[in-house]
């Protein structure tokens, strides 16, 4: 049982790190990343659909993406899809081609991708202490039905802390990153 609860507080404390590294990826920089379009959904087909279903997207340049429809019909929708994400980002179709540039960023856009990115991070953070409360719990309960013994229970509290902090400097470290890319000029 104990090895089980801390097996699952590990794996669900990792993927909370894993989401925020996603959403972190999907904030936009000053450079080109196909992770911008990761969030991108497109109407084909009389269905929803992520873009990367109908489309493959590359970054040729630093500050250009290039997104190539599998199949042409699909460009006006994928351009559409790309507005309504609201990225901040123009796509011009030239044939079955979307070429997507991506502007510098201005200081004060900066500041407020920062901010996004530290409010993604916090998230996170939040999402490893709930885990972590949801941990203590269990091994509470168990101790109070007398599974445990008081010093096992101090023992797993010490090692469910230690993974959460462990997880949340993962998160500060990404979010450290995170934030010298946009600031980057």
């Amino acid at each position: 049982m104990l090895e089980d609860l801390k097996k699952d507080t590990v794996d669900r404390m990792h993927k909370s790190v894993e989401a925020t590294a996603k959403d972190l990826f999907s904030i936009r920089t000053g450079k080109a990343s196909v992770h911008l379009l990761d969030s991108v959904k497109v109407e084909a087909y009389g269905a929803v659909m992520p873009l990367n279903q109908v489309a493959t997207s590359s970054t040729p340049e630093p500050r250009l993406i290039v997104v190539s429809a599998f199949d042409k019909t699909t460009v006006g929708d994928i351009v559409k899809g790309i507005q309504k994400a609201d990225l901040g980002l123009n796509p011009v179709a030239d044939g079955a081609t979307i070429r997507i540039s991506i502007p510098s960023l201005n200081e004060e856009r900066r500041k407020d991708l920062v901010r996004q990115c530290k409010n993604s991070a916090e998230d996170g953070k939040i999402a490893i202490r709930n885990i972590r409360r949801d941990a203590n719990d269990h091994v509470k309960k168990a101790q109070q039905a007398k599974e445990l013994s008081e010093d096992q229970e101090a023992d797993l509290h010490d090692e469910i802390q230690k993974m959460t902090d462990k997880y949340i400097k993962e998160i500060d470290e990404m979010l450290v990153k995170k934030e010298a890319e946009v600031m980057e000029v």
